[in-house]
């Protein structure tokens, strides 16, 4: 993620500021191009606050005010200290008038950039240090709900293919959670969560956070309840010109890391999948041509 003028000041704030203040922040954390271009009014009734608690977290950073506050992001903008991706925020009734392509092209163009961004440096250390803490896990709890759930249930299928030892938290029955009461600090919880937040993952993670499991962590903020307290978290955006936010940068991040685990296993990890694609063809899992070649 691109380093806005007061995210770190923020970040290191968030936990001590009230409810409303919190939500601002976040408000300026999240959506560092608003904050330069859109009104102090509709500032905060886009972050659900009264204009004066926007006012009031600017005094909480030790500046004046508010406009204060929106000259430094515009001075960023100018300086191209920030980037952004796509035209997010745009109307979806106005896509529509232009038509289904015209969508369709403009989530693919802001897939793309939230994408390519993962290619930044500083997200590129967090995927390699991230990796190298789930590749040294005795094992790894994978751990996402509702929208998140396919990103781990593919790391987990991943990494079950070379060997490693995975387990897939779920909530099937009410008691797939359980699990994690067997983690130690030997291990590793993989979690996945965005805003809004599913309650359990949040829950699970602070958990184990507090019997000193270590977690990797994708989320989409500096402030989620993930990121407060995993010891290695990786951001990703959700923005989509569609009704629904974006899960495929999640998705692709749990991709790279369970490619990053596997290649860490070396000469172990060929051979784990050298004996899952016998078992596999034991079973006939795979369709193949009636000559029984791949093609």
């Amino acid at each position: 993620m691109d380093t806005a003028p007061l995210a770190a000041a923020i970040v290191e704030t968030f936990p001590g500021l009230p409810e409303q203040l919190q939500a601002a922040a976040r408000f300026i954390l999240d959506r560092p191009r608003d904050v330069a271009l859109l009104s102090m009014r509709e500032q905060a009734r886009q972050a659900g606050v009264q204009p004066a608690t926007m006012t009031r977290l600017a005094k909480r950073l030790g500046l004046d005010g508010y406009d204060a506050i929106r000259d430094l992001y515009a001075q960023a903008i100018r300086n191209d200290g920030l980037s952004f991706s796509g035209k997010a925020g745009a109307q979806v009734m106005a896509q529509k008038a232009r038509g289904e392509k015209a969508l369709a092209a403009e989530m693919v163009a802001s897939l793309t950039n939230q994408i390519g961004r993962l290619a930044e440096s500083e997200q590129l250390d967090r995927l390699a240090s991230a990796a190298a803490l789930l590749a040294s896990a005795g094992r790894v709890f994978c751990l996402g709900l509702r929208s998140s759930h396919t990103v781990a249930w593919h790391m987990n299928y991943v990494l079950s293919l070379i060997g490693e030892k995975s387990v897939l938290l779920d909530t099937h029955a009410g008691f797939g959670t359980d699990s994690i009461r067997n983690a130690t600090p030997q291990d590793a919880l993989f979690a996945v969560s965005v805003a809004p937040y599913t309650r359990a993952t949040v829950e699970v993670v602070q958990y184990a956070h507090a019997q000193n499991v270590p977690s990797v962590a994708v989320t989409d903020s500096l402030v989620s309840p993930l990121a407060q307290v995993a010891q290695s978290t990786i951001l990703v955006s959700t923005g989509s010109p569609s009704f629904f936010h974006s899960m495929t940068p999640a998705f692709v991040v749990g991709e790279i890391l369970a490619a990053l685990v596997a290649g860490r296993g070396g000469e172990t990890s060929l051979e784990a999948l050298r004996h899952t694609e016998d078992q596999l063809t034991s079973f006939n899992t795979h369709w193949l041509p009636k000559d029984g070649r791949r093609t």
